[in-house]
């Protein structure tokens, strides 16, 4: 809840406006609404010239507490709803905005073109709400475009197919609305009535829920927008996503290594003495150069970090065609950033992996949580690529994953935030998921030189094959090899490696013998004499 200046109490819930590019998300966030923001409505002139929206676009409007909320509100239970409505882009190439809008919403409104249905960026918009948002509304809008003798019918079949393409996500049986937000079209006068937005703000009342709101803990604050006010300061807009925010408090701008005091706070232009998580807000701060700071956060000093690599747990999402292979670099939103890094798989190893596997365990959903914690004190193995489910049928869960990103340049996130990996430099007009993976952000490397000094510490190890000769045999427990070491090579490292002979008698190095890289071989129980060749299948370390 949020206190105003004068004395009214408003819960603020933030609704996702999401679909493919010209379903019209905006203009039904534009009938929705009653009070723009200072980012809503396609502010971006490149935006107003296309006809699409280029940024998150806010907006607001405000009804009474939904019956729902009555009694769980406690003392706000006589307050108001303060619907904030996200407008994130449609267009193919911004899909990095959308993840970014995504991540600060508590229901998501998935706009579709009733004509021409699911298309490429209404599936991706739907995979991010999988990833971010806890329930959802699909809007049929455009209504006005159908043939009115046929219109009721052909409503019925789209929601039809969309409920068979909503049966395997988290979002099943997610109510199904028609509208027209804009009949006519944009270029349409404004005289047109709409269809179906009362019934819509009262389907919206019926979903809402009491969000989980804390204002403990340190301050984060997604920024959408900036501008400066000639003789007040600099006005940061976006959504407090934890903790809390007062006049006179002093606030950390990592991206630009300052810190601010807070002068004035306003939500929707009414001027408020503190807001918290959840709330959409407009925070003034002395002044500073509003075009260095367009998107990004604002903390409590000290409490994010800035990190020039992660160790992040890893799912493959599912509708991605192809391969994830190691050292391939990849779009990585985390936080509010977006940024190439190159990716290295790994998992645990084979032994670990069976046996975690032998549980009986259902298929993971989004998101998911691993049940094997993430240390720098186990050991793990090196993958060429994520590994897939290897069962017979193709519900088999993906084993436990884990992948080490490098960043391209750094990055400053919350911890345990998350991370979403795209491929978006693929064709933005074909028809494919460019959502990779995605997971959270479990060790971060903050020193500039975290390959000498970080790095060692994660002990990653690769299974190495070679074989060599048995030059001869010493006894019934002693061979002598060659032909797998050089000279050089210190076999010290190799002493218990275990070895396995041509005729299946297995044992382990002893030790070297002599200078040539010869090596003695101590095998468990007598020996076959004929044995003239063996084969190394030891696991031996290497550190990433």
């Amino acid at each position: 809840m949020s206190v105003g200046h004068v004395g009214t109490k408003t819960l603020n819930f933030n609704v996702g406006v999401l679909g493919h590019v010209d379903s019209g998300k905006t203009s039904l966030a534009r009938a929705l609404s009653s009070t723009a923001s200072t980012a809503a409505f396609d502010k971006n002139p490149q935006s107003r010239e296309r006809g699409i929206t280029l940024d998150l676009g806010f907006s607001s409007f405000t009804v009474d507490l939904p019956d729902q909320l009555r009694g769980s509100a406690g003392p706000q239970r006589d307050g108001s709803l303060q619907f904030t409505l996200v407008d994130c882009p449609g267009h193919a190439s911004l899909i990095r905005t959308i993840i970014g809008g995504a991540q600060i919403i508590d229901l998501m409104m998935l706009v579709v073109d009733v004509v021409k249905g699911v298309q490429t960026q209404t599936a991706e918009c739907l995979l991010i709400g999988e990833l971010t948002c806890p329930r959802m509304v699909v809007v049929l809008n455009k209504i006005d475009l159908l043939p009115p003798n046929k219109r009721q019918g052909a409503i019925e079949k789209m929601t039809k197919r969309l409920h068979k393409t909503l049966e395997n996500t988290r979002f099943k049986e997610c109510p199904v609305i028609a509208v027209a937000a804009k009949p006519g079209g944009p270029e349409a006068p404004d005289t047109e009535e709409t269809q179906g937005v009362p019934e819509l703000i009262e389907l919206l009342k019926r979903q809402t829920y009491l969000p989980q709101r804390d204002p403990a803990g340190d301050l984060l604050m997604a920024v959408d927008h900036c501008f400066s006010i000639r003789g007040q300061g600099t006005v940061m807009t976006g959504t407090i996503l934890q903790g809390s925010l007062a006049i006179n408090d002093t606030v950390e701008i990592p991206a630009l290594k300052v810190n601010k005091k807070i002068k004035s706070v306003q939500m929707f232009r009414k001027p408020v003495s503190g807001a918290m998580q959840g709330d959409r807000v407009g925070v003034c701060v002395t002044q500073f150069d509003p075009k260095l700071l367009e998107r990004g956060v604002v903390c409590t000093p000290g409490s994010l970090h800035t990190l020039y690599a992660a160790v992040v747990s890893v799912r493959k999402i599912g509708y991605f065609k192809g391969s994830l292979a190691t050292r391939a670099k990849f779009h990585i939103t985390v936080g509010h950033e977006t940024v190439m890094a190159k990716v290295t798989f790994f998992g645990l190893p084979p032994v670990a992996a069976s046996e975690s596997s032998s549980d009986t365990k259902p298929p993971m959903s989004l998101p998911c949580s691993l049940e094997t914690p993430f240390t720098l004190d186990r050991e793990y193995f090196y993958q060429d690529e994520y590994v897939t489910g290897q069962g017979e049928t193709s519900s088999e869960p993906d084993p436990e994953q884990w992948a080490l990103l490098e960043f391209e340049r750094p990055v400053t996130c919350p911890s345990l935030c998350l991370v979403i990996g795209s491929k978006l430099d693929r064709d933005i007009h074909a028809n494919a998921c460019r959502l990779a993976f995605q997971g959270r952000l479990l060790q971060g490397f903050e020193d500039k030189s975290y390959a000498e000094t970080a790095l060692p510490h994660l002990r990653i190890y690769k299974t190495k094959h070679k074989e060599g000769q048995v030059e001869r045999v010493c006894d019934d427990y002693t061979l002598i090899g060659r032909n797998l070491f050089k000279k050089e090579t210190n076999l010290q490292l190799f002493v218990g490696l275990k070895v396995t002979l041509s005729t299946g008698e297995s044992g382990v190095i002893e030790g070297g013998f002599g200078q040539s890289g010869k090596f003695k071989i101590r095998i468990q129980g007598r020996h076959s004499v004929a044995a003239r060749r063996w084969r190394s299948r030891d696991h031996w370390r290497v550190t990433c």
